[in-house]
């Protein structure tokens, strides 16, 4: 696991950014990837990917519920 990640849900976090969910993106694509800023020839494979991953992951935290504690 990518340990930069944070997690982005309540209660670690009250509101999330779009930024912080395409930081997660980023984190998790260059894991993944193994290239922490790709060449030139992959450069649109990984920030698509990145864009993708945080769409996914804004839709993923719309769609939770999550029980806050008494």
């Amino acid at each position: 696991m990518c340990r930069s990640i944070k997690t982005l849900r309540p209660p670690y976090l009250d509101t999330v950014t779009e930024d912080d969910t395409r930081a997660a993106a980023l984190q998790y694509v260059r894991k993944i990837s193994g290239f922490r800023k790709p060449s030139q020839a992959n450069e649109k494979a990984f920030d698509r990917a990145v864009r993708e991953i945080a769409r996914a992951s804004d839709r993923l935290l719309a769609g939770l519920e999550v029980r806050q504690p008494a």
